[in-house]
Parts: structure tokens; C-alpha cells; sequence
């Protein structure tokens, strides 16, 4: 008898290696816009979701999360960590790796890195959120803070958005220089600028992206003039800000999950009963989004579940009748499924 797995128990996985060959596959552009389009999909049946703020185990060098939801028929999680000290020992800040299972057997259907596709997915759903709520005929975009997420962001907006010029500054000029030469052949104008004031100038979309773990104030409250819009991500947790409060008492908000927003987004700096709205509804037509020339609007974005299930959903789908996964030998599969111990033992003579 052999111990070979019987095919229902093998997992796929898509490692690091294969994700970037599928991103290869379909065209980062490509995967941008169909990525968006699948988050808008699953934001539109918002209410069919299991919702909970992220459950976090912070401590002094970072935090460490998980992210659950289910639709009632898929469960999916994601693995995340933002650890701002690493880069300087040559790590990521940020690595994830999410599972998809079948809620009808509790069995596993997908295993898959998400350090990659967290980074596709949070584009995809800031230009989302863009598509809703940014000045119509919007062509340039301060991206403030170029570290990993930031090509990945200026691209989504590209494909998205229509933007065509993007103005880059980070305090780090070594960053900025790094953000220009990848986006180098893209199509776009890319400026690099000296300064956060140099960057916005003459911009209708701002997006905020900064590592450090602190109350920040990457936008002072008189940079930010009527009828643009913000994308402040890279607020993501407790003691992490990057907008000056005035900012906030000046903008229309928009966020993905109250509970967790008021915890971890730039709004932990208001009070807990201040009013903002959930993109879901706008998406849905529930709730105005941008209703005036003048008006701020600010997606204040921390990273939800369902962006991830959304993003697991679309590999999931996407790797069918490709090569680009490896199957897992991760389930037991006795002949008997009352017999576990059974099967181990005759591993033995194998």
C-alpha cells in the first residue's frame, strides 16, 4: 500500500516565484484593473461578509495580524506584519500569506504568499476608492513615501484613474530615485521633487505612504487645498498618523470598516462619535461620494479583510489551467477516517 496523498487532500500553493510569474502572465497593468474590479465586486455584497477588526499582537519592534472573513461560502484569512525597523537590517517591512478554505468541509483550497499581493491589492483598492471619489478628469498624483508600495500605487491610478504625471518625494532621496527609475517606460510623467509642498503642487490626488511607527504629520493643514483627494494609507495601526488633525475636520472621510478605522486609521485622532462614511455604500449608490468641485475627500485606508479575500478569490481563479502553483501535501488523508493513528504507524514500513 502506498502513502501517496489522494489528490482531495493536496493544497495549492502559490509561492512568491510563481506569483510573480502569473502577475508576468496576465500584465501587472492587466491585474491592477481586474484586482479592482474584484474588490469592488465583493465591497458590493458587503453585507453577506463576516466582519471583525483585525486581531493584533503589537509590541515595541512592530505587530504581527490576523485578518478573517468568510462570504458563508469561502473562509479566508491573511498573516501580516508591519515591522518599520526592518528595512534598515534589510528585510521587508511588510510579509503576508493568506489561505482560503471551504466552509462546507473546513478544508483548505488555496495557500498562497501575500507579501506581493498585499501590495497589488491595497493599489487596487486605493484606486477603487479613487474611481468613487476623486476630482473627475483627475491627471496627477503626489505619491509621498516611495518605498515598496509606491510603484504599485502610481500604477493602479494609471490604469484605473487615467492619471498621467506623478509628482514623488520621500524623505529618503534614495527612495525617490529608486520609485522614478522602476516607473521609468511606464507612460507617465514622473517628477521628483525636494520637498512634500514641491509634490503636491498643481496635484488632485494625494497619497500618503510612510513606514515609520508614529504620530506623523507628513501633511500640514496648509498644504492641502479644496477639491482634492487623499489617499492616507499608510496609517495602519495605533500611534500611526500621517495627517495633520485640522486636515481631517476639513474633509468628507470615507473608510472600509468603522470599527477598525477608529482604532488604527488617521480618525483615532477624532472623537469616536465623528461622522464618516463607509465606501461600501458609495459603491453601491447608498451614500454620496464626491458631490463637490471644492470638497476634501479623504480615504482614510488601513487594509481590510475582504480586500484580501478578494485578492486570494482572484488568484485562486486565475491559477486554473496554469502551472503556476505547486500542490501541498498538507491534509492527513487516512483510508479511514477514524484511523489517524493507523496511518501513521504503517508509514512505517514505507
Amino acid at each position: 500500500m502506498t502513502n501517496q496523498p489522494s489528490p482531495l487532500a493536496l493544497v495549492p500553493f502559490v509561492s512568491v516565484e510563481n506569483m510573480m510569474r502569473l502577475v508576468h502572465h496576465i500584465g501587472l497593468e492587466r491585474m491592477l484593473a481586474e484586482l479592482t474590479d474584484y474588490v469592488q465586486a465583493d465591497f458590493a455584497r458587503w453585507e453577506v461578509f463576516d466582519k471583525t477588526p483585525r486581531v493584533a499582537s503589537h509590541s515595541a519592534q512592530g505587530v504581527i495580524e490576523l485578518m478573517p472573513t468568510s462570504d458563508g461560502e469561502v473562509y479566508g484569512f491573511k498573516y501580516v506584519n508591519g515591522h518599520p525597523k526592518n528595512m534598515r537590517e534589510g528585510r521587508q517591512t511588510v510579509t503576508a500569506f493568506g489561505l482560503l478554505a471551504d466552509v462546507d468541509n473546513g478544508y483548505p483550497v488555496l495557500l498562497s504568499e501575500m507579501t506581493i499581493l498585499t501590495a497589488l491589492r491595497t493599489a487596487a483598492t486605493s484606486a477603487m476608492a479613487a474611481r468613487h471619489l476623486a476630482p473627475r478628469g483627475a491627471t496627477t498624483m503626489a505619491m509621498i513615501g516611495n518605498g515598496a508600495q509606491s510603484e504599485f500605487q502610481t500604477l493602479a491610478m494609471k490604469t484605473v484613474v487615467g492619471i498621467d504625471t506623478v509628482r514623488l518625494y520621500d524623505i529618503d532621496h534614495a527612495a525617490t530615485e529608486k520609485c522614478a527609475r522602476n516607473l521609468a517606460g511606464s507612460g507617465l510623467n514622473v517628477v521628483k521633487c525636494t520637498t512634500p509642498e514641491e509634490a503636491i503642487e498643481g496635484a488632485q490626488i494625494i497619497t500618503t505612504c510612510t513606514a515609520d511607527k508614529q504620530y506623523a504629520t507628513i501633511l500640514t493643514d496648509n498644504m492641502v487645498g479644496a477639491g482634492v483627494h487623499i489617499n492616507a494609507i499608510g496609517g495602519d495601526c495605533p500611534g500611526k498618523t500621517e495627517l495633520h488633525r485640522d486636515i481631517l475636520l476639513r474633509s468628507d472621510i470615507f473608510v472600509e470598516y468603522p470599527p477598525q478605522t477608529r482604532i488604527e486609521g488617521e480618525i483615532q485622532q477624532l472623537a469616536d462619535d465623528h461622522p464618516v462614511h463607509e465606501l461600501w455604500q458609495v459603491i453601491r449608490g447608498e451614500s454620496p461620494g464626491r458631490t463637490d468641485a471644492r470638497q476634501i475627500t479623504l480615504f482614510d485606508s488601513v487594509g481590510f479583510a475582504i480586500e484580501d479575500f478578494s485578492a486570494l478569490r482572484f488568484v485562486r481563479e486565475r491559477i486554473n489551467g496554469t502551472g503556476f502553483f505547486e500542490p501541498l501535501d498538507m491534509l492527513a488523508d487516512p483510508d479511514d477516517p477514524r484511523d489517524l493513528f493507523g496511518m501513521v504507524m504503517r508509514a512505517a514500513a514505507s
